[in-house]
């Protein structure tokens, strides 16, 4: 199904959007959260707004598989966010597309998880593939992409350095 830019609904929303944000200033801020819990074994409840799921590592590597496992999702975020920004950029730039998928594989070595070896223990490489059906030029959808790139969040946190503060708290008292 062909998505006609200049007339679907998000691209009123996305319009409208982008106009109050403009001068919005400090109340631009926007602070996301998501809450966990271990559950069994290796299988975690996340909690995110109303909605649940359950992360697991996959038999292999000790757990049940009841889902997916934490590195795949920074994958499934990063896909999505993608497209996200993708649906987003083709109505501001006037781009029509039938279809956008991505395709994200990441690489690591098991052995930083474990401790057994001094080698990272996330991932050493990402790499991802966009598919744009589209009867939009090239040169269109070059555009497209690069702005998609420049805008994209958790593209953004996953190739720049981002400050990050932890804290616990041990039988309800908070920790340093």
């Amino acid at each position: 199904m062909a998505v006609d830019v200049k007339k679907d609904q998000l691209a009123e929303t996305i319009a409208g959007m982008r106009e109050h944000f403009k001068n919005a200033g400090e109340k631009a801020i926007v602070e996301f959260g998501a809450d966990s819990k271990l559950v069994d074994g290796y299988a975690t409840e996340a909690t995110i707004r109303t909605h649940s799921l359950i992360v697991d590592e996959p038999a292999v590597l000790g757990g049940t598989d009841t889902g997916p496992n934490p590195v795949e999702l920074v994958l499934a975020a990063l896909g999505t966010c993608q497209e996200i920004v993708y649906a987003t950029y083709a109505r501001v730039l006037g781009i029509p597309f039938d279809s956008i998928s991505i395709s994200a594989k990441g690489t690591l070595d098991a052995r930083g998880f474990y401790g057994v070896a001094d080698v990272p223990a996330g991932y050493k490489e990402v790499r991802f593939d966009v598919d744009v059906r589209s009867s939009a030029s090239r040169e269109e959808i070059d555009r497209l992409v690069a702005t998609v790139n420049e805008h994209c969040p958790v593209l953004d946190i996953i190739q720049r350095a981002v400050p990050i503060a932890g804290t616990y708290s041990h039988n309800g008292v908070a920790r340093q």
